[in-house]
């Protein structure tokens, strides 16, 4: 069974969080993720479909509130050519007549704008709501490979500065647009009805308007893109810089972040000049054709009056149309900004959403069979698997390895050896090149992904924990674990007297990445979350690293009760680990090239065994 190669981080010599330049000298972006064709509009369909029938009333509230703001001009008209001759001969009822409905029009028009704001507000809330969780879940979908080279600072762009850009969109550009073109039919069937050859010329007007829009979206699509890249580059820096604020405080990088940062923010900066610059060129245009329409046609109207061939109430309901229909020309120009701005978030949303994660669920999931003893341990065997990242090299060439059900071994070796990969494609992290890693029997690619969380866990030496209490990280693996349960953990692995110091015991917050207590500390926390959690196979991926001597004795102690009946691979530089298991592994360029117990292999002539006198040489 052959996969697809799998992506790796990339390591390359440019900086991946930050926009390059192309040919022309713009910016772009070095993890811009492909959109495929029609996403965008695919993803906009499945956000508003849940909601059509609201969609469907927002519309037709704003339909009502557009005829009675367009009846007023239309009674302005009547007053002056019936009403108030009709005044005149002391008829006072054409006049009341047109007060009371254009004073029921006004009021008809704030109600229905209120009803509609009320109900697009919810609509809006709604469909962002639905998008945020979407980033999130997909995120979290998403295989390792995928979030070691798209950072963090990305993600969190996606989820809050685009989604923002399209908030604005749906809070106030969709109202301006559909405002438009409705005062668009409207008036353009209203002048048309008025009279035939003003309609004809305003109508006409609209040509030279349309062209400037095309040019507006054409310029602006692009603009409006590099923005987003350069802000995103802002984001992906600061959070870069405050994650790693002690090496930046260790290495005196200040000044050097500092001079970066100003040259990412100052790109965005320009990028919001440009986007500012197209707005202002196509307001500017707009209004020149505006206001030479109007005034043209206001002439023509005034010499036809003048004959006699156009009523004075027809030329001032004429005008007032005018006015109405260029006045949001302007609007029209703030929707296609947020337009743009949105469209380019979209698209980057979509981009990322269209993501398939590269360990992907089985579509038909299987089970693990019954444990074949009383204890939990399973057999783990690599079946001719090979291994090769994105962009380098074979990692693991043919590899064939069998781990006994039960049996704990040690896998050393130097740095780029595979030891680290070995430990993440058995916890499926990634998927082989070739090959299949099976658990007793089954492969990693037919579990479904609850299964195999519960039965593989590791442990890797960063032991990431969250902000919560102590009590809560522990019991992550299994969030039903008893307080009993969670203390007996934390006593198997050591960590219960340190826990029981701590100024609210077990409900102490650990605060942010768990920077309240020690490296050592959250180690023992991570040990202790990973037994509770009570799996057949446990991966430690130089998982004491983070230990002092004290301490990690004292994990060892442990860990051979604890271990006892589990399948365990224990991945560590510390050859003091190595005492803890059944069985060593010696691995180089990604090939075994020891295999035996710790006692035959130090007594050996072998790699380890040098590497075992180097040790004791250096403890002497």
């Amino acid at each position: 069974m052959t996969a697809p190669t799998t992506p790796a981080p990339a390591t390359t010599d440019d900086d991946p969080d930050l926009p390059g330049r192309d040919a022309a000298g713009d910016a772009f972006d070095h993890d811009a993720l492909p959109t495929p064709p029609g996403a965008t509009a695919t993803l906009l369909r499945s956000l508003l479909a849940p909601m059509k029938a609201r969609v469907a009333l927002t519309t037709f509230l704003l339909l009502l509130q557009q005829a009675a703001v367009q009846a007023g001009p239309l009674l302005v008209a009547y007053a002056i050519d019936s009403a108030v001759p009709a005044f005149r001969r002391a008829d006072h009822g054409p006049l009341i007549a047109v007060a009371v409905a254009y004073l029921l029009c006004a009021v008809a028009s704030g109600a229905l704008q209120y009803a509609f704001i009320s109900l697009s507000a919810r609509v809006n809330q709604d469909v962002l709501l639905d998008l945020r969780g979407r980033i999130f879940r997909h995120a979290q979908a998403l295989s390792i490979d995928f979030h070691e080279r798209y950072t963090s600072g990305r993600l969190i762009s996606r989820s809050t500065t685009d989604v923002e850009s399209l908030r604005e969109l749906l809070d106030e550009g969709l109202q301006e647009l559909v405002t438009v073109i409705l005062s668009f039919v409207y008036i353009s069937a209203m002048l048309l009805w008025l009279d035939l050859g003003l309609g004809a010329v305003a109508v006409a007007s609209f040509v030279p308007l349309y062209a400037l829009v095309r040019m507006y979206r054409r310029r602006a699509a692009r603009v409006y893109k590099l923005r987003s890249t350069a802000i995103a580059a802002v984001i992906v820096k600061f959070v870069e810089t405050m994650n790693g604020i002690r090496p930046v405080r260790a290495f005196r990088r200040e000044t050097a972040n500092d001079a970066e940062f100003k040259a990412l923010n100052g790109r965005h900066e320009r990028t919001n000049g440009d986007a500012m610059l197209e707005m202002a060129r196509y307001v500017v245009g707009s209004r020149v054709v505006a206001n030479i329409a109007v005034a043209g046609i206001v002439l023509w109207g005034a010499y036809r009056v003048a004959e006699g061939t156009l009523a004075l109430g027809v030329l001032a309901a004429a005008v007032l149309y005018l006015r109405r229909l260029y006045d949001p020309i302007d609007r029209l120009g703030m929707f296609l900004n947020s337009y743009q701005s949105a469209a380019a978030s979209l698209e980057k949303i979509a981009g990322l959403l269209a993501q398939t994660p590269s360990v992907p669920e089985p579509s038909a999931p299987k089970e693990l069979p019954a444990p074949r003893s009383a204890y939990p341990g399973r057999e783990v065997v690599f079946d001719g698997v090979r291994f090769a990242y994105r962009t380098g090299g074979e990692v693991l060439p043919r590899f064939d390895l069998t781990l006994p059900a039960g049996q704990t071994v040690a896998v050393v070796g130097s740095t780029g050896a595979g030891k680290s990969t070995l430990a993440k494609l058995l916890a499926r992290f990634y998927d082989p090149s070739d090959g299949r890693v099976l658990l007793d029997g089954v492969d990693l690619r037919d579990l479904a992904v609850p299964e195999l969380r519960r039965g593989v866990v590791m442990v890797t030496q960063e032991a990431f924990l969250f902000s919560g209490t102590v009590a809560e990280n522990i019991a992550i693996g299994r969030p039903d674990a008893t307080r009993a349960d969670i203390e007996r953990a934390a006593k198997a692995i050591g960590a219960h007297d340190f826990i029981s110091t701590l100024p609210d015991g077990y409900d102490t917050d650990v605060r942010k990445r768990g920077g309240r207590i020690s490296a050592g500390q959250r180690q023992l926390v991570a040990f202790a979350r990973a037994l509770l959690a009570d799996p057949a196979v446990l991966i430690l991926d130089e998982a004491t690293s983070s230990l002092d001597v004290p301490g990690e004795r004292a994990v060892q102690r442990a860990m051979s009760t604890v271990l006892k009946g589990r399948t365990a691979v224990v991945i560590a530089h510390r050859l003091s680990t190595v005492e803890i298991a059944d069985r060593v592994l010696v691995m180089e360029h990604g090939r075994i090239v020891e295999d035996g117990t710790p006692a035959e292999l130090i007594a050996g002539t072998g790699r380890f065994a040098g590497l075992h006198r180097a040790w004791r040489e250096s403890l002497a």
